[in-house]
């Protein structure tokens, strides 16, 4: 008896022990992996940071320092003076005001269009609907390029280009205040809204307008801030349309037309640094932007996507 007793403590013990092992094994294998996910993430992010800490280094380093055929990793004398030249040459003041007016008005008109375009293929039931959403999304796999000409023609014969500083605004407002991209992603986001709700207010006595103001936008909330956020965006990054309606004035520029025509580096070295120096003035505000609204655009976004 005693000897079968010792023998089941015996087995008892072993298996005690086999758990344990599997335990730490597991444990340790666990740690493993953790450190080579996050070596790797932090690899990643080297990568990505490693452009905009070159960026600023050059950005305060001399035309001679930066021609150098071995780089050096941090300025041997540092040149605030770039920046002082950058704002200077870019006339920043005039492209922050171009930038910010285009910005403004086209985001306005953006927001309103897609809120009446998402609220009518959401909730309003006419016929062909779903037939014109679907026309609607084709436009999407047309490049925004292939447009460009036709955008070009009507705004000129409308005598937008030859109008002046206003004609130049309204040149750069107009072809923009609507966007398929947007309209998708914000009627994504009213499907959501019930249609119980819907019917609710409309036996109340309350019409679409009051519902569509009262009720669905202040609910779509999220995604109509990270509308209006990527939509600044984008007109900040703006390039080859207001280049093309500004032909070559300077005072129509905005801030990616003043960056790329306002600097000759060929003919001077010094201007590297200077033109870095702005490109740093042009990149921060959109940096800030993302990093404090980062999580408004990831709650839009995701909040469009739960329901197809």
């Amino acid at each position: 008896m005693e000897d079968g007793y010792r023998d089941l403590q015996l087995v008892l013990r072993g298996s005690s022990r086999s758990v344990k092992s599997k335990e730490i094994s597991s444990k340790v294998w666990k740690i493993i992996g953790l450190i080579v996910v996050y070596a790797l993430l932090a690899f990643a992010a080297l990568i990505v940071i490693f452009p905009f800490y070159w960026m600023i280094i050059t950005s305060l380093k001399s035309g001679e320092e930066i021609n150098r055929l071995v780089p050096t990793f941090f300025p041997e004398v540092i040149r605030w003076s770039n920046y002082s030249d950058a704002m200077a040459k870019l006339d920043f003041g005039t492209l922050l005001r171009n930038t910010l007016i285009v910005g403004i008005f086209s985001t306005l008109g953006t927001l309103i269009t897609s809120i009446l375009a998402a609220f009518a293929f959401s909730k309003l039931n006419f016929k062909g609907r779903d037939m014109m959403f679907s026309i609607f999304l084709g436009t999407m796999m047309i490049p925004g390029e292939m447009m460009v000409i036709s955008n070009y023609i009507s705004v000129s014969r409308l005598g937008l280009t030859s109008s002046g500083l206003t004609g130049i605004y309204i040149a750069n407002i107009i072809p923009f205040m609507v966007s398929v991209f947007y309209i998708y992603l914000l009627r994504q986001n009213f499907k959501q809204i019930p249609d119980a709700l819907y019917l609710a207010a409309k036996v109340d006595g309350k019409g679409d307008w009051t519902f569509l103001w009262k009720v669905m936008v202040p609910l779509a909330a999220p995604t109509l801030i990270t509308i209006l956020i990527l939509k600044l965006m984008g007109a900040w990054n703006s390039y080859v349309w207001p280049n093309l309606v500004a032909q070559n004035q300077k005072e129509y520029y905005m801030m990616t037309n003043g960056l790329r025509n306002s600097f000759n580096v060929a003919s001077d070295i010094d201007q590297y640094g200077v033109q870095m120096a702005a490109t740093v003035v042009v990149t921060v505000p959109l940096l800030l932007v993302f990093i404090f609204f980062r999580k408004y655009i990831m709650k839009g976004v995701g909040r469009a996507g739960i329901k197809g």
